[in-house]
């Protein structure tokens, strides 16, 4: 097992109360495996992310409990000296907003070559030249010209391919993308996600997709993880949920999704919001927008059941709802 992480706890301590934005989160991703992480925005996708890479700011958010085991280390344990060793070298993160995450002063090439001076102790030429073979690699043309221009001068696809180099520089075990399509069009979505495809089964690391986009995960994943409201509620190989889903949200999402075969139907939306991380309702946090809540739902908190096929819900119904 590649990463191993255990019932990751994190909240945010506001004015306002408490807000629990991971609740328990436990799953497991293999070398060469692709897990996607799906729900949407609020679930607590992107914090329980940074929480395992060790770059989750604060205050005022913090980790409350869990493991996060990589390679058999709990990197919750580690000093941050020792953490920081790990991050670029051993596994990485490829971020949503290219444009934000990359310094807007430096130029791309400084930035990519950055990796090899402070990991590998390469000379400013040495890690120039990588710099370039690695813009190349990730399909940037002319990359030796390119690596003198600044961010705001490359496009937003071309900014995304210039964070997965940088995701890549070291070649490590593990990348975790945090929606690296959001707001590219439709072809672009397509070449970033063929492009980490094919990375990704070249170097055989492991991948963590971070997505709301249920049809990017049908193309790249092995498994799916649901969140909602800081929690996972169904996890199972991805051929299992696009054929039957055992939680009524999972169910829900894939409903939500545009069909060929539904033309001039109109459009299912999940009715109401996901819950304030401060007020999350008692029993299933879904139940208030779940269209076969019973009474139980409304009380107990349900655990995630085993429901066959490598497949686990957090729902008193899930066979029910497995049925249809």
């Amino acid at each position: 097992m590649l990463l191993d992480v255990r019932d990751l706890r994190v909240e945010f301590r506001t004015r306002d109360g408490v807000a629990r934005a991971v609740n328990g989160v436990s799953y497991a991703v293999d070398a060469g495996e692709t897990l996607a992480v799906l729900g949407e925005s609020g679930s607590g996708k992107s914090v329980a992310a940074q929480a395992v890479m060790g770059i989750l700011d604060t205050p005022p958010g913090r980790i409350t409990g869990g493991e996060v085991l990589f390679r058999g280390r709990d990197l919750l344990r580690l000093k941050e000296e020792r953490r920081r060793r790990i991050r670029g070298a051993e596994m990485a993160m490829i971020f949503q907003d290219a444009l934000s995450a990359l310094n807007p002063v430096l130029d791309v090439g400084s930035q990519l070559g950055e990796m090899f001076v402070v990991h590998r102790g390469m000379s400013r030429g040495q890690a120039r030249a990588r710099a370039v073979e690695l813009m190349d690699r990730v399909g940037i043309p002319a990359a030796r010209e390119r690596a003198g221009d600044y961010p705001h001068q490359f496009s937003g696809g071309m900014r995304q391919r210039v964070m997965i180099a940088m995701a890549l520089a070291l070649e490590p075990a593990l990348i975790i993308a945090d929606e690296p399509t959001t707001a590219l069009d439709v072809t672009v979505q397509a070449q970033v996600m063929e492009l980490l495809a094919r990375l990704r089964r070249e170097l055989d690391m492991a991948l963590i997709l971070i997505t709301h986009d249920l049809g990017v995960v049908a193309e790249a994943a092995d498994r799916i993880a649901v969140m909602y409201a800081g929690r996972i509620v169904e996890t199972a190989p991805v051929h299992a949920v696009h054929r039957a889903a055992a939680h009524p949200y999972t169910r829900a999402l894939l409903d939500s999704v545009p069909r060929l075969d539904r033309k001039g139907r109109e459009l299912y939306a999940i009715r109401g919001l996901p819950p304030n991380p401060l007020r999350v309702p008692p029993g299933c946090a879904f139940h208030p927008r779940c269209p076969v809540a019973r009474d139980i739902c409304r009380t107990d908190e349900p655990p995630l059941y085993e429901a066959g096929e490598g497949r686990r819900s957090a729902c008193h119904f899930w066979r029910e709802t497995l049925d249809g």
